[in-house]
């Protein structure tokens, strides 16, 4: 499905980076930072141009040879690793930061990769997330129809216990992110340090 969604000309979410992801990039650690559900590379390739060194992970090859593209046309350099993120393994104390925006795993799923987040985050390595809130699906504007796919604070601060959070909200905004992304949502945001 995301080969599909990504292999048009156009960027299915734009080039440009989430909003909740620029405004708050400072908060992260200067060093290592691991984009996760990265696709064609918006965030990432912002973070590089920030000075970040960039891991982007994603299922799809399409996405991310699109990112590739991206960062060479930005002059910056990104890695880009395709896996299964129910899967994949980040290591332990390695990153400075763990990246996340609407990252579309089912409950079981992502509450496994956010353990393996937590082991893979350095001491003090800071994780930040915007995800569609399960009243999403009432505002059609993103993010599908499956509240199982989306967080809230309770969910967030549930799964996230051993880290300490900066910043934890839910509110309505205006996504603007391509095609699949525009018009009002209900988003939780979070920033979170080890």
């Amino acid at each position: 499905m995301w080969d599909q969604r990504f292999s048009g000309e156009e960027y299915a979410y734009g080039t440009e980076p989430n909003d909740f992801l620029r405004e708050h990039f400072s908060a992260l650690p200067k060093g290592r930072v691991l984009s996760l559900a990265e696709g064609e590379g918006r965030n990432a390739v912002f973070l590089a141009q920030q000075g970040y060194e960039v891991t982007a992970v994603d299922s799809s090859a399409v996405g991310l040879e699109k990112a590739q593209q991206l960062a060479k046309q930005q002059g910056v350099v990104i890695e880009c690793i395709q896996a299964d993120l129910a899967t994949f393994d980040m290591g332990e104390a390695c990153w400075d930061a763990i990246v996340s925006i609407y990252s579309p795993l089912g409950s079981q799923a992502r509450k496994l990769m956010h353990q393996r987040v937590i082991k893979g985050l350095k001491k003090g390595g800071v994780f930040l997330t915007e995800s569609y809130t399960p009243a999403q699906v009432h505002y059609g504007t993103g993010g599908g129809d499956d509240a199982d796919t989306m967080q809230s604070k309770a969910s967030l601060a549930a799964e996230f216990p051993q880290l300490e959070f900066i910043h934890l909200q839910e509110i309505e905004r205006e996504v603007v992110e391509g095609i699949y992304h525009t018009g009002l949502a209900s988003v939780v945001q979070a920033i979170a340090k080890k």
